[in-house]
């Protein structure tokens, strides 16, 4: 899927993905319901109180939220115990995160050491932490998920690009069901590194096929049913479905927003990064959380979810369906 390229995976004949779970660690925000706004601004997900206990020990900051908003998502789809025991079947559930500023800090603070101290400051217990992947192992290795485990570090797209990812793995038989969390954290080197104050976020989306979300009577909050990534916002919303026989009753933008034309000049927008600030990796799958809350209430229409556009080297699209 590369920025200059389009990738389509619109197929009636493939396996149908659903979302059945999601959860959330998101200050001010309690439900992902709130994210269709206005957000209350209070209460929610408190990084002083959530981010500490013994399981967080030794473990960066996103990963640390990352777990939180996993935790909540499995409760959500129904697969953990009253013990928080994973319950379905682990061989098969893989792991897809996204992440564009995750464990950045610890790399830096390596390298720091290193600077500082030469190779021999470094502890062992910390240098896990400077791996690109080390959220996901985390993710797997608190629940024993032991499926294909990934993460896109793919700028704007990045959690659309992980939803779609996900969802390949599921449809090619590679895995039963897929977890995907979009986090990134709020610290000193990423609020350097974006120019802004960085924002605390997490959302992790539980995906399915469709009939094993039936077979274990889960309620499917949306489908997934169109992806692209393109060089352009038209040529991305064409690829993923986009058309007028298909009305779109809500689109999560961004810029991309921005110039679409008129195929979807009536449409409901709302700009997530407008009311929570940089979500970077975190944005693409916080939009599917917010597709599934539309989609659960009485609004009509298909939710369309974008990233991307003229500043950066590609634009992403997603659609999503009751």
């Amino acid at each position: 899927m590369s920025g200059t390229s389009t990738a389509r995976m619109s197929n009636q004949s493939t396996r149908e993905v659903v979302v059945t779970g999601i959860g959330l660690a998101l200050p001010g925000v309690a439900k992902y319901g709130d994210l269709l706004g206005p957000l209350p601004g209070e209460g929610g997900f408190d990084p002083a109180t959530g981010l500490s206990g013994r399981e967080m020990r030794h473990k960066d900051r996103a990963s640390r939220l990352a777990l939180r908003a996993t935790e909540s998502a499995l409760h959500d789809a129904g697969l953990t115990d009253a013990n928080a025991t994973f319950t379905g079947v682990a061989d098969s559930t893989a792991v897809v995160v996204s992440t564009n500023l995750g464990n950045v800090d610890s790399v830096c603070e390596a390298t720091d050491t290193i600077a500082r101290d030469g190779v021999r400051g470094l502890s062992p217990l910390g240098l896990p932490q400077t791996s690109s992947n080390v959220i996901a192992g985390w993710v797997a290795i608190r629940y024993g998920l032991r499926g294909p485990n990934l993460t896109a570090c793919n700028g704007v797209t990045s959690g659309l690009d992980a939803l779609a990812w996900a969802r390949n793995l599921i449809v090619a038989g590679r895995a039963e069901a897929a977890v995907v969390v979009g986090v990134e954290p709020a610290n000193e080197v990423a609020t350097k590194l974006l120019g802004e104050q960085s924002t605390d976020a997490a959302v992790a989306i539980v995906l399915e096929p469709a009939n094993a979300s039936a077979s274990r009577g889960t309620r499917p909050r949306a489908t997934i049913t169109g992806y692209a990534r393109a060089r352009d916002l038209a040529a991305a919303l064409t690829s993923a479905g986009v058309t007028e026989e298909k009305p779109v009753g809500l689109w999560l933008v961004n810029e991309a927003g921005a110039g679409s034309g008129q195929l979807l000049a009536t449409t409901r927008r709302i700009d997530l990064e407008a009311q929570l600030g940089p979500l970077s990796g975190a944005l693409g799958v916080l939009q599917c959380a917010a597709a599934a809350a539309h989609l659960e209430s009485d609004a009509t229409g298909n939710v369309l979810a974008s990233a991307g556009g003229p500043h950066h080297d590609a634009t992403a699209a997603l659609l999503l369906t009751p």
